[in-house]
C-alpha cells in the first residue's frame, strides 16, 4: 500500500510542527508496511489555477500523478485564520478539473482513494477545517473513514514559540500515539474496502 501526505505548512525552513506531526503519523503508517511519502507543497511550484496542468514549469501534474498511485491521501495542514492554509487550498483548488469531471459524467479519478486529515493549531477551527475537507473529499470520490483525523492543538505550537523537534515529538508520543495507531487502523480498513 501507499501513502501519500500533502503537507501544507507555509515554512519553507525552520521548525513546522505540522511537518513534525506527519514525520510523527508517517511512522505508524510505515510500522503497517505502509509506503508513505511526505510531499512538501511549499518546496514546489505550484501554480494557482483549477486545472491538472497549468503549462510548462507547473509542478502540479507530477504530484497529481503520485495521489492517483496512492491508496491513502492525507491532508497536513496548520490552521490559519480559522482555515486550512493556502497551501492544502491550492491543492484544493488544483483538484476541481476532477471534480469537473464526475460532474460531466466520467468516472472519479481518485474513487476508492481512501482520505485522513492533519491539523496542528494554538486557536480553533480544527473542527471547520475536518468540515471543508471530509466534503471536499466526498465531492472528488474520496472514503473519508471515521477516525481517520490528527488534530493536535497545544499552546507551545503557537507562533514566535521556540518548541523544539524533539518537545514536539515528545507530546505527541505521550499524548497522540493512541489517536494515530487508531488512525492509520481505520485507513487500512477502509482502503481494504475498496
Amino acid at each position: 500500500m501507499k501513502a501519500t501526505i500533502l503537507l501544507g505548512t507555509l515554512k519553507k525552513e525552520g521548525l513546522s510542527n505540522t511537518e513534525v506531526l506527519s514525520d510523527f503519523l508517517q511512522g505508524f503508517l510505515e510500522k503497517q508496511n505502509i509506503n508513505t511519502t511526505i510531499v512538501k507543497l511549499v518546496e514546489h511550484s505550484i501554480w494557482p489555477g483549477t486545472y491538472s496542468d497549468m503549462g510548462e514549469g507547473d509542478e502540479w501534474p507530477a504530484i497529481l500523478k503520485q495521489l492517483l498511485d496512492s491508496d491513502i491521501i492525507i491532508f497536513a495542514t496548520p490552521i490559519w485564520w480559522n482555515n486550512q492554509s493556502s497551501e492544502i487550498q491550492r491543492v484544493i483548488e488544483r483538484l476541481d478539473e476532477l471534480h469537473d469531471e464526475i460532474m460531466a459524467g466520467k468516472p472519479a479519478r481518485l474513487k476508492g482513494k481512501v482520505g485522513g486529515i492533519v491539523i496542528t493549531g494554538d486557536s480553533d477551527g480544527a473542527q471547520h477545517i475536518i468540515a471543508n475537507v471530509s466534503n471536499f473529499y466526498n465531492a472528488i470520490g474520496v472514503v473519508f473513514p471515521p477516525f481517520s483525523t490528527l488534530s493536535v492543538l497545544w499552546e507551545k505550537q503557537a507562533k514566535g514559540k521556540n518548541t523544539t523537534r524533539d518537545e514536539l515529538m515528545e507530546k505527541y508520543k505521550k499524548d497522540y500515539a493512541d489517536t494515530a495507531e487508531k488512525m492509520v487502523k481505520q485507513l487500512i480498513k477502509y482502503s481494504q474496502v475498496h
